[in-house]
């Protein structure tokens, strides 16, 4: 569910807008999406076997720390710090906010956005327990709305739109161009979360059995879920009425059940992000917890409060994704962001194979099948992306480097700080 609930957000219901800006053709789109569930998964099993050999929490500060260098860990680790949960989380809270607007116009969206995170922050400020029950209710109730929303369009939409759903050869050079790769940006970042049951880790029983069950299974439900949604979204709704649009899922609902209906669905659209909200304020502060334990720096990140919550990392996640909600605008949070945790699930997915080589002997409960093709696709597509998006956006490329570079920073100022004592 902690899986689910993080894939299933923001970008599902929002990307297909900008992807419509530069791409008119359905077997494109739906080739982007297949593309991204191939990457997801291939990333998917590489993670399971990292985190059934290194069986702690901490995600990919836990992963690279102990593969490269425990300088490659802080910097990863200083990512999820200060853009990895908290930009995702802003940016689903403001398509909550989006969707809200789409039914009551004069709704401040900085304010309808920054009150779901804190109400959901306040419910992770609790027992493990409560944490537990809201994130699983949420999703499943999530997961059961989308798919009874396809039934409904699928059985009330009087007619199809006119589209081509087969390949041509008009359709190759679209596959080849920069608007393509930056597509796919939005399609990754749609997918981003698979990685997230990583993060809880150290917190299962078995993980050697639980982690690679909970990553694949997750992550190939959701991407049949995406292509069933994305087929929707393209037979209800002209491609012209959509592009450029953040609130696609009610832009569909419009033209299948009217304009009062559809306002019924966004509002429902804008609460069901929610669970979305949940699991990354769920999962992101156990990443900032490890590092907390680890550096003296921070280890005000390592502090529970009585329910044995790191208090202090879900504050300042939720500080974070408040001010992004009140400085950022929605497009360039999510390149950002997208270009920066593409980045650092290549370097960890590339540990895999350094791993084996330097510890061969190392217990693998979990091992990639057919490796090391998995590795081989989701490196190549990766980089095939970050180099198309540093062409096409070279600001948001520039942003990533200088917080790689602002990283190892601290890191080496952290490391003066613990030898002085």
């Amino acid at each position: 569910m902690l899986v689910i609930a993080n894939m299933i957000g923001t970008g599902v219901f929002t990307s297909l807008g900008y992807q419509l800006l530069d791409i008119r053709s359905a077997p494109v789109i739906l080739l982007l999406w297949t593309l991204g569930g191939v990457i997801a998964l291939c990333g998917a099993l590489c993670y399971a076997e990292l985190g059934a050999a290194l069986p702690r929490s901490g995600g990919e500060y836990n992963f690279v720390g102990r593969i490269y260098h425990p300088a490659a860990g802080f910097v990863s680790g200083w990512i999820s710090i200060t853009v990895g949960f908290s930009a995702p989380t802003a940016a689903v809270a403001i398509a909550a906010a989006k969707y809200a607007q789409s039914v009551w116009p004069g709704l401040s969206e900085t304010a309808f956005a920054a009150a779901l995170v804190l109400l959901t922050g306040a419910i992770h400020l609790g027992s493990r327990r409560g944490s537990a029950v809201f994130q699983q209710a949420v999703t499943g109730i999530k997961v059961l709305v989308i798919v009874a929303l396809v039934a409904a369009v699928w059985i009330t939409l009087p007619s199809w739109q006119p589209l081509r759903w087969t390949p041509t050869l008009e359709d190759l050079p679209l596959i080849g161009s920069g608007g393509f790769a930056i597509a796919l940006i939005y399609v990754n970042y749609a997918y981003t979360g698979w990685n997230a049951a990583t993060y809880i880790g150290g917190e299962f029983e078995n993980p050697g059995r639980v982690l690679p069950k909970a990553l694949i299974i997750a992550t190939s439900s959701v991407m049949l879920l995406y292509l069933l949604l994305h087929v929707m979204f393209l037979s209800a709704a002209p491609m012209d009425a959509m592009a450029g649009r953040i609130e696609i899922g009610y832009v569909v609902a419009e033209y299948t059940f009217g304009v009062s209906a559809a306002k019924v669905i966004g509002v429902i659209l804008s609460l069901l992000l929610v669970s979305t909200i949940s699991a990354m304020l769920l999962a992101g502060p156990r990443a900032l917890y490890v590092i907390g334990r680890d550096f003296s720096a921070f280890r005000w990140l390592g502090q529970e409060n009585r329910y044995s919550v790191p208090a202090n990392a879900v504050v300042l996640q939720i500080a974070l994704t408040l001010l992004l909600i009140v400085t950022s605008t929605f497009d360039s949070i999510i390149i950002f962001s997208g270009a920066i945790l593409a980045l650092n699930s290549l370097v960890t997915v590339l540990g895999v194979w350094v791993l084996r080589m330097r510890e061969p002997d190392l217990p693998r409960p979990f091992k990639v099948p057919f490796y090391p093709l998995p590795l081989i696709i989701f490196a190549a597509l990766s980089l095939w992306t970050l180099v198309h998006l540093i062409e096409q956006r070279p600001v948001e490329g520039a942003m990533a480097l200088g917080l790689i570079v602002l990283g190892l920073v601290f890191y080496a100022v952290s490391r003066k700080l613990q030898m002085a004592r």
